[in-house]
């Protein structure tokens, strides 16, 4: 069996014929996902008649086509690529991977990437390999941490082979005079700062000279800690060993989010998961989401809690949704979280990304929750396990002053300078009452986009906010572990209930996401590269104006000629968008009627016996479609023999053909009652002699030739050619002739298109065999 070229007929002795105009084999790039349906069947003993339906779904071909997507393109000896800090004022993305740092133009990723190499040294590798580390890798410098520390100097630190260090580069004051190195002669210890093992994920943010890190901060990653080192103000760090503050803890965000207009309010607010205390008794769930948050000036406390935080608190992050059944199914795997800035720095949007934590169930989830829930969470009563079966119950006993949790200084202490001048009472019962007893629910009570009974997972999230005709839309960009982004938009249908949209799904490698509104470029990386990927590609809707509207992606819109980028300050009285409703009947008016006149009938022949394609992709993911057939005599019916035919996202497979199924095949799609016809194949079949009759070979078959002996390094000879002459009764048809002169253009190319053996310069010039031991002349 042969692969043959995407949705071709392939006709096998020794040889591929492919009734289309396909002439080349594309293999699919190695970071892409090559799946490929082949159905065969025998019409002799040396013909076979197979359809090959390779699915081949990157960031290469349909991304490059369209010139929507700029893959990294500079190869060096490194992976773990980690996007870690994005500058907008010097338009510069820097990545950190295993052994390097790199700056890259936000604009064009391929232009003039700034490179620095930073392993761990001999000795520390050496020193890691007999620590029983290195099996896969680890014994090297992952760079974990790039955070801006002034206009010029970023400051980045890396695993070090198992020992994290930390440096300051050299950036330079403006992205013109090309500068990025590391200080010379500068090192300092990642304790605290960068986690041991690449494979722990931390969290970090350096806010006024002081760095704020979820790390491990021990060689056996067992102490989780919430860590602030640098600056002016002491080092304080989460308790040590105490499960019911930390208990193994994955970070996934930290973010400085003021609580009022009082500086000394502010907070860390941090979002992570970790092992539940009661998920061992079967009925608790095994991993809970959190969110957490420190006062930014807590200096820890003076007697108890010394450079410790005396503001912890921690609440519990809730995802779920009500099934038919009445059974709530929660989502507690946290996964990736993204902070929504709003015109009110004290209530940006949150957007969570969850997954369900066991395997039997498998499913994501986004959820969205505010600040004031937050808020009002932290503000509520604390937990408190009691009772004879030691239950968590809300705390009803007196609550210290100043309230756990309350920043010195602040809007409600404003006669307390510093933590240290906590009693004791509050300083203890924060010890020992971290957790606040009321959970976090979203916003509406449920999820915004749910995903279950799919073979992925959500891994990440960025939000984008777009202004478009009628309004302004959230479009998020989903990243999931199979490699692929999807790109979806939540619509409201009425005051309680919303309609989600997948816009498109693109395959582009296990994803961690960032982006840029100002560049309007997503930024996908993963542990293989970085690819820059364009928010809008109008393109990939068609060149018709129903398919622009129906595809609702605020990005685009209708021009009268194509579908392109949207701007809302460009005003034209042709431009259709309509995002909320997505109806071409009333935006397209005039235009429907082209695209059917445009719509060309394309000739696909078939083998009576086979097994053949008909390819039909409707440009909207929401549209449903239905084929139908029209015999020669014009009627048309609805194809619904569904033991006969197969239908795929991509088209049907009509199993066994028959002279009866000749015809035409109309694709029609519906979507918003509104119905057009996506494709219009005439499907004609030949007869299985016609078949036999040119691909018999002029020649015995290789196989029973006794002097021919192959040779493992040798290329196989070209299949011999079709009788010139076809047999009377086939002459005469034009599908035949048609048929004959494909296949001499087709060998003629493979002829050509053979590989010659290389052969040496010096043995380039025809020689006589000398005889045995006779001298050789040099």
């Amino acid at each position: 069996m042969s692969v043959c070229p995407p949705i071709c007929l392939s006709v096998c002795l020794s040889l591929s014929i492919c009734l289309s105009e396909c002439l080349s084999v594309s293999l699919c790039p190695s970071a892409c996902l090559s799946v490929c349906l082949s159905v065969s069947l025998s019409l002799s003993l040396s013909v076979y008649v197979s359809v090959c339906l390779p699915l081949c779904v990157c960031a290469g071909p349909e991304l490059l086509e369209t010139r929507t997507a700029r893959p990294f393109s500079f190869s060096f000896n490194t992976s773990d690529y980690r996007i870690l800090h994005m500058d907008q004022d010097q338009g510069r993305l820097y990545l950190g991977s295993r052994e390097y740092l790199v700056a890259l133009d936000m604009h064009n990723i391929n232009k003039e990437p700034l490179i620095i190499h930073w392993p761990a040294t001999t000795q520390r590798k050496g020193e890691c390999r007999m620590t029983g580390k290195g099996g896969q890798g680890e014994c090297a410098n992952f760079v974990r941490l790039i955070e801006p520390w002034n206009r010029t100097h970023l400051y980045t630190c890396g695993t070090g082979a198992y020992k994290p260090i930390c440096t300051f580069i050299n950036r330079g004051w403006r992205a013109e005079e090309y500068l990025f190195r590391l200080v010379p002669g500068y090192g300092d210890s990642g304790k605290g700062k960068c986690s041991y093992d690449p494979r722990q994920e931390n969290a970090a943010a350096l806010i006024n000279g002081n760095l704020y890190a979820g790390v491990h901060v021990d060689f056996m990653g067992t102490d989780p800690a919430i860590f602030r080192t640098l600056g002016d103000r002491p080092a304080v760090r989460t308790e040590q060993y105490d499960s019911r503050w930390l208990n193994e803890p994955v970070f996934v965000k930290i973010q400085q989010i003021p609580d009022s207009s009082e500086r000394n309010d502010d907070k860390l607010y941090f979002f992570f998961r970790e092992k539940s205390l009661d998920g061992a008794g079967g009925a608790s769930p095994s991993v809970l989401a959190r969110v957490g948050r420190v006062c930014l000036n807590d200096d820890g406390g003076q007697r108890s809690l010394v450079n410790k935080w005396t503001t912890f608190l921690k609440a519990r992050l809730v995802c779920s949704v009500i099934g038919s059944d009445g059974v709530e199914t929660y989502f507690d795997e946290l996964k990736d979280v993204f902070i929504q800035p709003t015109q009110d720095l004290r209530n940006p949007v949150v957007y969570a990304v969850f997954s369900t934590a066991g395997s039997v169930f498998k499913g994501s989830a986004v959820c969205v929750y505010s600040m004031s829930d937050i808020r009002n969470v932290f503000n509520g009563p604390f937990s408190h396990k009691h009772g004879h079966n030691y239950q968590w119950t809300p705390y009803t006993g007196k609550i210290p002053y100043p309230r756990p949790g309350t920043c010195p200084g602040g809007t409600f202490t404003p006669g307390l300078r510093s933590t240290k001048e906590f009693s004791d009472e509050a300083v203890n019962f924060v010890r020992a009452h971290p957790l606040m007893y009321h959970s976090v629910y979203p916003i509406h009570k449920r999820p915004l986009v749910v995903r279950t009974g799919v073979d992925y997972r959500f891994t990440s999230i960025v939000v984008d906010l777009v202004d478009a005709v009628d309004g302004r839309y959230e479009v998020l960009f989903l990243g999931t572990d199979r490699g692929t982004v999807q790109k979806v938009i939540v619509l409201p249908k009425d005051t309680s209930t919303t309609e989600e949209l997948t816009l498109e799904e693109v395959e582009v490698f296990r994803p961690f996401l960032s982006h840029s509104d100002t560049q309007q470029q997503l930024y996908v990386s993963s542990e293989m590269g970085l690819t820059q990927v364009s928010l809008h590609r109008c393109g990939v809707y068609g060149k018709a104006c129903s398919d622009c509207c129906l595809a609702r992606d605020p990005y685009c819109a209708w021009d009268g000629e194509t579908c392109s980028a949207f701007s809302p300050s460009t005003k034209r009285r042709s431009r259709r968008q309509d995002i909320k409703h997505g109806d071409p009947l009333r935006q397209c008016r005039g235009f429907n009627a082209k695209v059917e006149k445009r719509l060309s009938e394309t000739v696909q022949f078939g083998v009576e016996g086979s097994s053949t394609f008909l390819e039909c992709q409707p440009r909207s993911p929401q549209a449903t479609v239905k084929w139908l057939y029209q015999k020669p005599d014009g009627r048309r019916k609805v194809l619904s023999r569904d033991r006969e035919v197969l239908k795929t996202g991509h088209g049907i497979l009509l199993k066994s053909l028959s002279h009866a199924d000749g015809g035409l095949y109309n694709c029609l799609a519906t979507e918003n009652n509104f119905k057009h016809t996506v494709a219009r194949v005439a499907l004609r079949i030949l007869d299985r002699e016609i078949v036999e009759a040119l691909t018999s070979p002029d020649g015995p078959p290789e196989d029973q030739n006794p002097h021919h002996h192959r040779h493992p390094h040798h290329h196989p000879p070209p299949p011999p050619p079709p009788p010139h002459n076809l047999p009377p009764q086939f002459s005469s048809q034009p599908e035949i002739r048609l048929i004959n002169q494909y296949c001499q253009s087709y060998w003629q190319q493979l002829n050509l298109n053979l590989p010659t053996k290389r052969t040496s310069r010096r043995h380039t010039e025809s020689q006589p065999e000398p005889a045995p031991g006779a001298p050789r002349q040099s």
